[in-house]
């Protein structure tokens, strides 16, 4: 059983994962390189637990001592206990879900491992936003898509706000990077996949005449926010795909927009 430790001391050097969290640039350069992220909150703790994550450390307000009893018994890493103004001055904002872990991360698999036994598979291209991305994986983990393909400047999915934003999600649906975008997009086709792209090409059908032509794998393609995908990209894609719009609107946020597209097109097992 792990006992916590009481920290009062914020430049603790002990506390070093949870430093200036708020420093978006610092970390994600950081927690890449350090082989870390960082879970927030009961519930994605618990998941990324779950899922087989192992743990660094956690940091812990006094409250929640009783509702992770379970965790902190089980843990073989050190919990820290700290004031939430402790917690404020080492992070950077109000810890007001009052419970951090800092979790290492498990080396990435080759998209060829992720594809075998898979029949849906979203493909993300330049998204920047962290929110945009933790919600693209929760309407995965919801909507039957087996696996996840990130481009190399796609946000990182295990940063602390993609992680929130996703419930976890981000912990539960296997993901990897392309090495050679958008040529991987041959390694889709070679496994069989039909590559469909989002966008709003002369060319593209709509989703629903996608989803009734059947197709046992798909993999679906977004583009980033605001300039869509690259030319190359839909150059090399099998198909077009819009969804269709009223009241003169002609896009969605690309989060809503792969959940319409993840749940029109899901295996019809589902």
């Amino acid at each position: 059983m792990t006992r916590p430790l009481p920290v009062d001391d914020p430049a603790d050097p002990r506390l070093g994962d949870y430093t200036d969290l708020t420093d978006v640039e610092l970390r994600r350069r950081r927690e890449p390189a350090e082989g870390l992220f960082i879970a927030e909150g009961e519930k994605v703790i618990r998941r990324a637990v779950r899922a087989g994550y192992a743990m660094r450390s956690m940091l812990l307000s006094p409250k929640w001592l009783g509702p992770l009893a379970d965790v902190v018994e089980e843990a073989t890493a050190p919990v820290y206990l700290v004031d939430p103004a402790v917690a404020e001055r080492v992070t950077g904002y109000h810890v007001h879900r009052g419970a951090l872990a800092a979790m290492a991360r498990r080396p990435l698999p080759a998209a060829g491992e992720l594809l075998a036994g898979a029949r849906r598979v979203a493909v993300f291209e330049d998204i920047v936003d962290h929110a945009n991305i933790g919600a693209a994986f929760r309407n995965a983990a919801a909507l039957g898509i087996d696996a996840v393909l990130l481009t190399p400047r796609c946000a990182d999915p295990f940063y602390r706000r993609a992680v929130k934003v996703s419930m976890g999600a981000v912990l539960q649906v296997p993901w990897t990077r392309a090495a050679h975008w958008p040529g991987d997009l041959e390694e889709l086709r070679a496994a069989g996949f039909t590559v469909a792209a989002l966008c709003l090409s002369d060319r593209a059908v709509t989703l629903d005449a996608l989803a009734a032509r059947g197709d046992e794998k798909l993999a679906l393609v977004f583009g980033t926010e605001g300039a869509g995908l690259a030319p190359a990209t839909l150059a090399a894609a099998d198909v077009h795909v819009r969804i269709p719009m009223d009241a003169g609107v002609d896009s969605l946020n690309v989060a809503a927009a792969s959940a319409v597209a993840f749940y029109a097109t899901r295996p019809r097992t589902l």
